[in-house]
């Protein structure tokens, strides 16, 4: 009975109100992102009159602005603190929303792009870096869970409000998305500023990535460079992103269309997706909790594999089977999605010295942006091709190496820090171990 009560407290986030309003406003910020992002190109090609392709471009300079945007505000998140950065980043991205709701010609559509790209991509590293500092280390898969499951329910919120209110036959309501847009970003920025005299001191001394004790006073980015776990860890976030969903965004749906289905089934097929994240995303953390990180990794690795080998018989299949196959394909994705976001941020804070923490979560968001850059490119050109099932054969054989370099990694990991949320006597805000350096 004891040990089931231990169990069900572990099984609760402990956090104070002040952590739940960190969260609260990246949900907020969340909402005007699923407001817009679905429809840019829409808009810019109905409503501003650009062509596709230059829409296509002014689409990519947002990811495209993450080149900068990452390492920047990582750096800056190390020297001023992750919170002004955030707001910062914030403030940019509302900025550039509200850009893209004036602009009139192609110029202004690629500065406007941009701006909201550079935003996102500076707030990126500062969102991970605070939520890692205001919780123990111990927590830190939960904190980033919630984070991922609030975000994503901000999504499906701005979507559902996408629905009601964008009609592409009334240009205005595209505006009015995109005013929307920056508002979010602009309302949550006081979320953090009523949480920064409230937010729990936590002991957050981690020890540098090797045992030379200066290296978090100045090593920078060349520090990062020499941490060959971290180097693994930002390849595995790469090729996960690659394969996993920067396709499941750009070549998913480009599957079905040419699997001869009604784009509708695309919709199903995101709406079962962000419906799984959200409804088990927690569930999920709970059966994972006290495993080891390397493990659910392998666990995500297999399913994403078993997801795309569905999209592969999907294609084969009949109309009413292979759209089946198609929504079944996005539902396991989604399961593993629940197993990437209490696994990975976490691990790149838990190896991370204190004084580098910020630049460590911003080469992670590099790892993003270089994998949603290379990913479509690839798969792009297999498409072009006609070689949909070469590229889907390719894609099931990298998450299986992606799962064999999460068992190498294991090898690598000290047994403290390749754990999920272990679960100890105290579960209290105010108490964390040191780790163990890794080597």
């Amino acid at each position: 009975m004891r040990r089931q009560v231990t169990r069900d407290r572990e099984a609760r986030p402990s956090f104070p109100l002040q952590v739940w309003a960190v969260l609260g406003a990246d949900a907020l910020s969340a909402v005007g992102s699923g407001l817009t992002l679905p429809f840019l190109v829409v808009y810019l090609h109905s409503v501003r009159g650009l062509d596709l392709g230059t829409a296509g471009a002014v689409t990519a300079t947002l990811a495209m602005a993450g080149l900068v945007g990452n390492p920047l505000g990582g750096v800056w998140a190390d020297r001023f603190g992750p919170r002004p950065v955030l707001a910062l980043g914030w403030v940019t991205a509302g900025a550039g929303a509200l850009l893209l709701a004036a602009v009139s010609n192609w110029w202004q559509a690629f500065t406007a792009a941009g701006v909201t790209g550079l935003g996102a991509a500076l707030a990126w590293p500062a969102l991970d870096t605070l939520l890692a500092e205001v919780v123990p280390q111990r927590r830190r898969s939960t904190v980033f869970a919630w984070r991922h499951a609030t975000m994503n329910a901000g999504l499906a919120v701005g979507g559902l409000l996408a629905s009601c209110i964008v009609h592409i036959g009334r240009p205005s309501s595209l505006v009015l998305a995109y005013v929307l847009d920056a508002a979010s970003f602009l309302l949550a920025i006081p979320l953090l500023w009523v949480a920064r005299r409230q937010l729990p001191r936590v002991d957050v001394r981690r020890a540098a990535p090797s045992s030379d004790a200066s290296l978090g006073r100045a090593g920078g980015y060349r520090s990062i460079v020499r941490d060959g776990l971290f180097l693994r860890i930002w390849l595995l976030i790469a090729l996960l992103v690659a394969v996993g969903f920067a396709q499941f965004n750009a070549a998913f749906p480009t599957m079905v269309v040419s699997a001869h289905l009604s784009t509708a089934v695309v919709g199903w097929a995101f709406a079962a997706n962000t419906v799984t994240v959200t409804a088990f995303q927690l569930l999920m953390l709970r059966a994972a909790r006290g495993r080891r990180r390397t493990s659910a990794l392998v666990t995500l690795c297999a399913l994403w594999a078993c997801a795309w080998m569905l999209v592969l018989v999907g294609r084969s299949t009949g109309q009413s089977t292979g759209a089946m196959l198609f929504v079944l394909a996005a539902v396991t994705f989604g399961f593993g999605e629940t197993l990437f976001a209490p696994v990975l941020p976490a691990l790149v804070n838990d190896i991370a010295p204190r004084a580098l923490r910020g630049r460590y979560n911003g080469a992670s968001a590099f790892a993003y942006t270089a994998g949603y850059a290379v990913g479509p490119a690839v798969a792009g050109l297999l498409l072009q091709q006609g070689l949909d099932y070469l590229l889907l054969a390719g894609l099931t054989a990298a998450c299986l190496a992606a799962a064999v370099l999460a068992i190498t990694l294991r090898r690598r990991l000290p047994p403290a820090i390749n754990l999920i949320d272990p679960p100890t006597a105290d579960t209290s805000m105010g108490s964390t171990a040191p780790v163990e350096a890794h080597q």
